[in-house]
């Protein structure tokens, strides 16, 4: 009886997982009216979808093995169908499919969790339609990106880097990233808001509120006390009362000078539409509490892993260190900081940032929804399903970058880079405001590491963690030891 037992329970139990997952596909894909056939995939479990094994693939250092499971079971078609945080997904994964949906803005809106909705506002570019969105970047664009805006920065911000670097040479060891978080978020909230490290505690408060903000953008929306997203919510509400009150101040100041800031936030409050009309006290907020998170998050992390790139190819460290040499000896007499120029000199530089970019993959994914039935590959998109432009699997992509787990800056000689196969900043209408601030960042903090400084990882071999973002365990713990001259 015994032997029989063991075989029918195993079969109950395959039978039952079966059903289940074909449960989760037919409830959503029931009613489809689509003659072209949805791309090939499954939908996991009910609730969970694939969201576990998404979790496992990431926990577990192997980030590439979720679509690559895909892919290994269906071919490569560049589409595939998952059930991704609470909705039915479509996975694009190649240039031509990422292209195609990132660049259609007729078919494709922002389809982002309501979690992150909510944590960063829905006057935010996370949740604007399209024709808000071109609005609020044709007016706000300028002072990030533009080259004037940048030529005004760049003097601020090579100076609080000077002061970052003397400060950690003094000190016995340092925990990289954090150190630079703390310099990035100096640096944006002084060219959003003029507040400065000796501001205080109006910096110290917004500093602390990020951080538990972030913690939250893609934990899962649990909101009980003492969860990530719990404490996200409340940072939220805390930061809309700071970032109101700095708007209201600023709007009443009397000081002349406060009101010929050249911050951000003095351009958010006076710049006007076509129809002139001012941005109300909503959008302002939410356009800094976005802009503030994502222009220091992601600039120190990225400074973080180039420095890492840079300090373990002692060659690439020499030709980048020879590059920065050779720019500083054209300089004229008397000239003895960084200008715009030199930082469009530095094109090795910017191919160490770019396979950096490439390789570290600082956001997993973008969200977009389909608002009609769309065709792509043969293959329909559902109406108001979630589509999720994977970065990741385009930038490690052996067919699209040969040996892609090699850190290689002169894979960019030989390739001219066609449209959605590089992709750290999104694409079209979309693509991140702050990208170009975010890079002459880098080059700024590579810059002076290179003439002045040394950095020793304490922990050179150290795992990898992946979510939320990759970053060593130890956060990159490290001396910096200043060179002699």
């Amino acid at each position: 009886m015994a032997s029989i037992f063991v075989p029918v329970c195993v079969s109950v139990a395959v039978i039952t997982i079966t059903c289940l997952k074909k449960f989760n596909g037919w409830r959503y894909e029931c009613g489809l009216s689509s003659k072209k056939p949805l791309p090939p995939g499954d939908m996991g479990w009910p609730l969970l979808g694939n969201m576990l094994s998404f979790l496992i693939a990431f926990k577990f250092n192997r980030p590439n093995s979720f679509v690559s499971a895909f892919v290994s079971r269906f071919g490569r078609t560049g589409l595939y169908k998952p059930f991704m945080f609470g909705s039915p997904t479509i996975l694009a994964t190649t240039p031509e499919t990422c292209k195609q949906v990132l660049m259609d803005d007729a078919h494709f809106v922002p389809g982002w969790p309501v979690s992150t909705v909510q944590l960063m506002g829905r006057k935010s570019f996370v949740a604007l339609s399209h024709e808000d969105h071109d609005r609020l970047r044709k007016l706000t664009a300028p002072s990030i990106n533009g080259h004037e805006a940048l030529s005004n920065y760049l003097g601020w911000i090579e100076q609080r880097v000077v002061s970052a670097y003397e400060d950690w040479a003094n000190q016995d060891r340092i925990v990289l990233l954090n150190e630079l978080k703390k310099v990035t978020f100096d640096i944006i909230s002084y060219i959003f808001l003029s507040y400065e490290s000796k501001t205080g505690t109006k910096l110290a408060s917004l500093e602390r509120e990020y951080t538990s903000l972030n913690m939250g953008i893609r934990a899962m929306a649990i909101n009980l006390p003492g969860t990530a997203y719990h404490k996200a919510l409340k940072a939220r509400k805390n930061l809309v009362a700071i970032l109101q009150s700095v708007t209201e101040e600023r709007r009443s100041s009397p000081d002349p000078q406060a009101k010929s800031n050249k911050d951000v936030l003095n351009a958010l409050l006076h710049v006007k539409d076509e129809n002139g009309s001012l941005l109300t006290d909503e959008e302002i907020i939410d356009l800094l509490v976005m802009y503030l998170n994502a222009g220091h998050e992601s600039s120190a992390h990225i400074t973080m892993w180039a420095i890492i790139f840079l300090v373990s190819h002692p060659r690439l460290y020499a030709e980048a260190k020879a590059e920065q040499e050779k720019i500083v000896n054209k300089r004229p007499d008397g000239q003895t900081h960084l200008i715009m120029y030199e930082i469009r000199e530095m094109n090795y530089l910017r191919k160490i940032i770019d396979e950096s970019l490439r390789m570290v993959n600082i956001s997993l994914m973008v969200f977009r929804e389909a608002m009609d039935d769309v065709e792509i590959n043969g293959y329909t998109i559902p109406k108001g399903w979630k589509t999720q432009v994977w970065l990741r699997s385009v930038h490690m992509d052996p067919q699209v970058y040969p040996n892609p787990t090699k850190f290689d800056p002169d894979r960019w000689d030989k390739l001219i880079p066609k449209s959605g196969m590089f992709i750290p900043f999104g694409a079209g209408s979309r693509l991140c405001p702050g990208s170009d601030l975010a890079k002459m960042e880098i080059c700024v903090f590579i810059h002076h590491l290179l003439f002045h400084y040394k950095i020793e990882r304490l922990n050179p071999d150290c795992p990898v963690r992946y979510l939320p973002h990759p970053r060593p365990t130890d956060y990159c713990k490290g001396r910096v030891r200043k060179l002699s001259t």
